[in-house]
């Protein structure tokens, strides 16, 4: 039990979802991989932040407990690798908890960049080595398997020679033939990876799909007798990203891949804040999220991309209604003292849990409970005239009255 939820029999709350769990609890905490800063990027929409902003996000992402950060792909020029630099030495200067990652094609001219910043900051650096791997892309590529068998083992071995860790990534994977995977993934393993990725590059896959690709991959590191990490990267493109991430942790991955707001290219990637809401929910991690919220609406201005009003949890409606019914329960929740009562009676969400809070709007499908709480709220006594007054005015109006018009009625 909540240790502010109400002693109260019966249960209030029946949840039909734990009567036949199909999202069976990780054996472990899972661990969390931010690809705003790469993968994010790759969205043609979003605006790159500064570099003030991406110090501010990785602080952010380290408040909120996620265990590594991508911090670019440094074979993209001179202002990438300034800005991996920046990010990995304020890792290093303010001890945060966070790792580092980037992502480089399996070509050892990638890695070398990688190797000079590490030379630069004293820390070493995840290295990701990613390759296509559907018949459609090597088709397209007019890559042979001879070549990129070839390209993993001189990478990979180049980058294990160096001290640093390497992820394997074969991207488009939730496509690709599980023969041809076996050899990809294997060689990896045999030259000294240490993570293999699954990526669902074009959100092709389901629920049921991603779960048979991670017990495939499960099966593949266990032929292999390493301790080997599998990593989960979907994107959105079906809606899934969210759901297919959570499948994945539920089948065996050990790390899972989001963006904050789920930017990204397409539709965009799983939603790292979503990942983080259900798995708080679920009970798959203790994280502190009271700072969440800051760290969806940085990414949302540092990067110019708005927040819809309905988007689950940081969304302006989430916890937001004007319907008398509901504001109704809300209110008489609030009214008996019972913060824990009035954040679930109409939410699955609990505002509280967040750092956010229920609010109670005036409108057009308002009551008069609507009226007299908002008026209590105000310090406004909320004499029967003046709620008369201000519920026509919500139930003549196309739209929720704002602060400035009801207090107009009032002082009317």
């Amino acid at each position: 039990m909540n240790p502010q939820e109400p002693a109260q029999s019966p249960q209030l709350i029946y949840d039909w979802n734990a009567v036949h769990e199909t999202l069976t609890p990780p054996r472990q905490r899972p661990q969390l991989n931010d690809e705003t800063l790469r993968d994010g990027l790759q969205s043609p929409s979003v605006r790159t932040p500064a570099i003030a902003e991406k110090i501010h996000l990785l602080r952010l992402m380290d408040a909120v407990g996620i265990d590594t950060a991508n911090l670019g792909f440094p074979a993209n020029g001179a202002v990438a690798v300034e800005h991996i630099t920046a990010l990995a030495r304020e890792i290093r200067d303010c001890r945060l908890r966070i790792a580092a990652n980037v992502s480089c094609r399996t070509l050892v001219a990638d890695f070398e960049p990688l190797l000079r910043i590490c030379d630069a900051v004293g820390m070493p650096i995840e290295a990701t080595g990613f390759i296509g791997s559907s018949p459609i892309r090597r088709y397209v590529e007019e890559w042979d398997l001879a070549t990129m068998l070839k390209n993993i083992r001189d990478s990979i071995t180049f980058v294990v020679k160096h001290g640093l860790q390497i992820m394997f990534v074969t991207e488009d994977t939730t496509r690709a033939e599980p023969e041809v995977l076996r050899q990809l993934y294997t060689t990896a393993i045999e030259c000294g990876a240490t993570r293999i990725c699954f990526c669902d590059t074009v959100g092709h896959a389901t629920p049921s799909g991603v779960t048979n690709l991670i017990e495939f991959a499960t099966e593949i590191v266990q032929q292999t007798g390493a301790e080997v990490g599998i990593d989960f990267h979907g994107h959105n493109d079906r809606g899934f990203g969210a759901l297919n991430t959570l499948a994945a942790v539920s089948a065996g991955a050990t790390r899972i891949h989001g963006c904050a707001l789920g930017i990204g290219e397409r539709c965009g990637n799983a939603a790292m804040d979503q990942l983080l809401v259900n798995m708080k929910l679920l009970g798959w991690i203790d994280n502190d999220l009271s700072q969440l919220k800051e760290y969806v609406e940085l990414a949302a201005r540092a990067t110019e991309t708005p927040i819809p009003v309905n988007y689950p949890a940081f969304g302006a409606d989430a916890f937001r209604t004007q319907s008398g019914v509901h504001a109704a329960a809300v209110v008489k929740a609030f009214r008996r003292g019972e913060d824990w009562l009035a954040n679930r009676v109409y939410s699955a969400v609990p505002a509280d849990m967040f750092g956010l809070k229920q609010t109670i709007e005036i409108g057009p499908m308002s009551g008069e409970h609507n009226v007299r709480f908002w008026l209590a709220q105000q310090r406004i006594a909320a004499t029967d005239e003046l709620v008369k007054a201000i519920l026509d005015a919500a139930k003549q109006a196309r739209r929720v009255l704002t602060e400035q018009e009801i207090k107009e009625i009032a002082i009317r």
